[in-house]
């Protein structure tokens, strides 16, 4: 399963010199909990609703955000993705296209799939594998 096949899309972005006001009033209308900072076509960070808690409303988002983002491709499979968000402790990945963020794949994401059985955790090896595959074996 790949992360086109289950990121939310459009993502909702901001721009750096926003101020902490705007971005809580996007997520709370969008509900969600990320933004991707966008600058221009590039992704430069990440403002989560945890950023701004006990932030001046008049705050610029680029002094809250998190950056440099890590992003995924669109073809990245989930299990990598997983890697990447428990490896980095991170909640959201944004996913690009040429560059451009077009979605957004969080944590809750992957345990939604987890919890409809989409997905699995191998008992042996704690890893993500897509239910109909089953595990992959090297060797003879």
């Amino acid at each position: 399963m790949r992360l086109k096949e289950i990121m939310s899309s459009p993502v909702e972005t901001i721009r750096p010199q926003s101020s902490a006001a705007d971005a809580r009033t996007r997520m709370s209308r969008a509900r969600i909990h990320h933004l991707v900072v966008t600058e221009g076509r590039d992704v430069v960070g990440i403002v989560s609703e945890r950023d701004l808690d006990g932030v001046a409303p008049d705050t610029p988002v680029d002094e809250i955000m998190s950056g440099p983002v890590i992003t995924a491709p669109a073809g990245m499979t989930v299990g990598d993705a997983a890697k990447i968000l428990r490896g980095q402790a991170i909640g959201c990945l944004p996913v690009t296209e040429r560059g451009r963020p077009i979605g957004m794949v969080t944590i809750v994401d992957l345990l939604t799939l987890l919890g409809k059985g989409a997905i699995h955790v191998h008992p042996e090896t704690g890893r993500f594998v897509l239910w109909r595959r089953g595990p992959t074996h090297a060797g003879p």
